[in-house]
C-alpha cells in the first residue's frame, strides 16, 4: 500500500473512529484512503473549529481525537486549537499536508515550516520522510498523546510520501501501566491528614480522568472530608453532596475561601498550574499534599510540602484504606456549606428583573436540563457565574476551559459532545462575542442532523474585559460592537431561532427546544451589573463565620 493508505490503516489500528477537518489538495491521497476506510470524516467550516472538536473528543473519551488540515493557512488555522489541547490536557493528533519534499515545481508557494511552528505547542511534531516509518510513528505518538499530562501531537504528511509504496504494517496496540506511589508516601499523607483539625480536599482537572472519580467518591464517603473543585475539576464529584463547598471560580475572597483560609491541610488532587489558582498558598500553618501523576510544578503560589506521585486512582484508594478519620461533619465547614447554599445557590437565583442576571440564567438552565445533560461553555464573564453557581453532577457535565480560556471553542465542543453522547441533552452557552467566532459551524451541526441547543448571551460587547476595565476605574472604551439578528441568522442555516423577551421565559423556551429535534438558537439578553454588586461589593463586605 502507499503511505496514505498505511497511515489510515495505522489510525484504524489505534481505534480511530472519526476525523474532523478540512482537506486540501495535498491531502487527496489521504482522503482517497479514508473513503474506503471505517473512519468517519466530518468536514467543518474552519480548521480551528475542527481542532476544538477533535480536542473535545480526546477530552471526553480519553482516546486521541484526530484533526486534518492542509499546509500553510490550513495548518496556521489550527494553532489556537493546538494550544487549547496543550494547556487543557486533551489528547489529539493533528495531521497536516505538505508539498512533495523530494521534488517540487511550485517553489515555496504556501510553504511555511509547520513542524517548527508546532514544536513548542505540541508534545511531538514531525514530518514523515519515509512511508515505512509511519506505523512506528503512529504507535509512538498515540502513546505520547495519552501519557500524563495528555496533549496534542502532530504529523506532517508530504504528497510524495503519501504516494510512496511500502510493505510496512501497523504495529499491534499494547496496554501500558502507570507507576504507583510508594506506600511510605501514602502513609505519611494519611498521618498528616489525621492530625489536621480542618482538612480540605480540592479536585483539579486531572481528577476527572479515568477511574479517579470512583476513588474520590470512596474517599469522601469513608472520611466525610469536605471538598471543593477548580473550574476544570467540576463534576469530579456530585456537587449536591453535603460535603461540597462548591467551586473556586475566583482565586480569593469568595465564601468558600473562608473555609480555605481556615484549612490547616489541603489535599490537592489532580492540580494543574495552567488553571488560574483556586487559592494562594501562604507561609503560615497551611500544609498542602500534592496528589498527582507527576511532581508538582512549583511557583510562588503553589509549593506543596508533601507529594504523592503515581497513578491517582490507586493513590486515593490506598489513602482511603490507610486513613483513620472521624466522619462526623466538621462544624465550621458545615456552617460554610450552609452559607454557600444560601449566598451562592439560593438568594440570587430568583431575581425577577429583565434582562436576566447571570445567576437567574444559570438557575433557570440548571432547573430545566436533565441531570446527565452536558453544558458546553464558551469563554466570557458568564463562565465565572456558571463555574460558581451551576451544580455539576457528573464528570464533564459542565465543559469549560480555564487553561487557554479561548473564545470560540464552546459551540464546536458542544458539537463533538453530541456526537459522542447522542442520547444526552447538550447545550452550548456562548457570549455573543465568542459565538460569532465559530458560528459558521451551525451548518456543520445542521448537516450532521444533531439535536442541539445554543444559548447566546447578548450584551453587545466584550463583557469580561468591560468588568476588568471597570474594576481598574477606567472609562468604558473600545469594547462594544453590533450583532446580527440572531433569529434570522439561525433561520438562514435551517435552525430555529428564539428570543427571550421577558423574565422567566428562558426555562419555558429551553424545555421546548430540548423536546424538539434539530438545532435551536436562543438569544438571551443579559444584565452584567451583578458583577459589580457581587464580586466587588458583596464579597468585599462579607464576614466569614466564626
Amino acid at each position: 500500500m502507499n503511505g496514505a493508505e498505511l497511515l489510515v490503516k495505522s489510525l484504524e489500528n489505534e481505534g480511530v473512529e472519526v476525523i474532523f477537518g478540512i482537506p486540501g489538495e495535498e491531502n487527496l491521497a489521504f482522503l482517497e484512503a479514508l473513503r474506503t476506510s471505517s473512519i468517519r470524516l466530518i468536514i467543518t467550516r474552519h480548521e480551528q473549529a475542527a481542532g476544538f472538536m477533535a480536542a473535545t473528543y480526546g477530552r471526553l473519551t480519553g482516546k486521541p481525537g484526530v484533526c486534518l488540515a492542509t499546509l500553510g493557512p490550513g495548518a496556521t488555522n489550527c494553532v489556537t486549537a493546538v494550544s487549547y489541547a496543550l494547556l487543557g490536557g486533551m489528547p489529539v493528533l493533528f495531521i497536516t499536508g505538505q508539498k512533495p519534499i523530494k521534488k517540487s515545481k511550485q517553489g515555496r508557494f504556501q510553504i511555511i515550516n509547520v513542524v517548527r511552528m508546532l514544536e513548542p505547542l505540541t508534545k511531538f511534531s514531525k514530518q514523515v520522510v519515509n512511508a515505512g516509518t509511519i506505523p512506528s510513528l503512529v504507535r509512538d505518538i498515540f502513546r505520547l498523546a495519552t501519557e500524563e499530562k495528555p496533549g496534542p501531537v502532530h504529523l506532517e504528511l508530504p504528497e510524495d510520501i503519501a504516494a510512496e509504496e511500502t510493505s510496512a504494517h501497523p504495529i499491534p496496540v499494547t496496554r501500558s501501566f502507570r507507576p504507583l506511589a510508594p506506600q511510605t508516601a501514602i502513609n505519611r499523607a494519611a498521618r498528616i491528614i489525621e492530625k489536621a483539625k480542618y482538612p480540605l480536599l480540592v479536585l483539579g482537572s486531572a481528577a476527572k480522568r479515568r477511574a479517579i472519580c470512583r476513588a474520590v467518591n470512596e474517599l469522601i464517603n469513608e472520611s466525610g472530608i469536605y471538598f471543593f473543585t477548580t473550574q476544570m475539576g467540576k463534576g469530579t464529584v456530585d456537587e449536591h453532596l453535603p460535603q461540597s463547598l462548591g467551586t473556586a471560580a475566583l482565586s480569593e475572597h469568595d465564601y468558600l475561601h473562608c473555609a480555605i483560609d481556615r484549612a490547616d491541610v489541603i489535599i490537592n488532587v489532580g492540580h494543574d498550574v495552567v488553571e488560574k489558582p483556586p487559592f494562594f498558598m501562604n507561609q503560615g500553618n497551611m500544609q498542602v499534599i500534592h496528589v498527582n501523576y507527576a511532581l508538582a510544578d512549583i511557583d510562588e503560589v503553589y509549593f506543596p510540602q508533601h507529594e504523592v506521585t503515581g497513578d491517582i486512582a490507586d493513590s486515593l484508594t490506598r489513602l482511603s484504606q490507610t486513613l483513620r478519620m472521624d466522619p462526623t461533619p466538621n462544624n465550621f465547614f458545615q456552617r460554610i456549606h450552609e452559607e454557600i447554599e444560601t449566598q451562592v445557590f439560593s438568594s440570587h437565583c430568583k431575581h425577577n428583573n429583565f434582562p436576566n442576571t447571570p445567576q437567574r440564567i444559570v438557575s433557570d438552565i440548571r432547573a430545566t436540563v436533565a441531570r446527565d445533560s452536558i453544558i458546553s461553555l464558551d469563554n466570557g464573564m458568564y463562565k465565572i457565574w456558571f463555574a460558581r453557581n451551576y451544580k455539576a453532577t457528573l464528570p464533564y457535565s459542565l465543559l469549560l476551559d480555564n487553561a487557554l480560556a479561548t473564545m470560540g471553542a464552546g459551540f464546536p465542543a458542544a458539537i463533538a459532545a453530541k456526537l459522542i453522547y447522542p442520547d444526552r441533552q447538550v447545550i452550548a452557552v456562548c457570549g455573543d462575542g465568542g459565538f460569532m467566532m465559530n458560528s459558521q459551524e451551525m451548518e456543520t451541526a445542521i448537516r450532521l442532523q444533531l439535536n442541539l441547543v445554543v444559548i447566546v448571551l447578548r450584551d453587545d460587547g466584550y463583557g469580561m474585559i468591560k468588568w476588568k476595565q471597570a474594576g481598574m476605574n477606567l472609562p468604558s472604551f473600545g469594547l462594544d460592537f453590533q450583532n446580527p439578528d440572531f433569529i434570522q441568522y439561525a433561520t438562514s442555516y435551517g435552525a430555529r431561532g428564539y428570543r427571550v423577551s421577558s423574565n422567566g421565559e428562558l426555562g419555558e423556551i429551553l424545555s421546548r427546544c430540548l423536546a424538539s429535534p434539530g438545532l435551536h438558537l436562543i438569544e438571551v439578553p443579559v444584565d452584567y451589573s451583578e458583577n459589580e454588586k457581587v464580586f466587588f461589593q458583596e464579597l468585599k463586605n462579607k464576614t466569614c463565620l466564626l
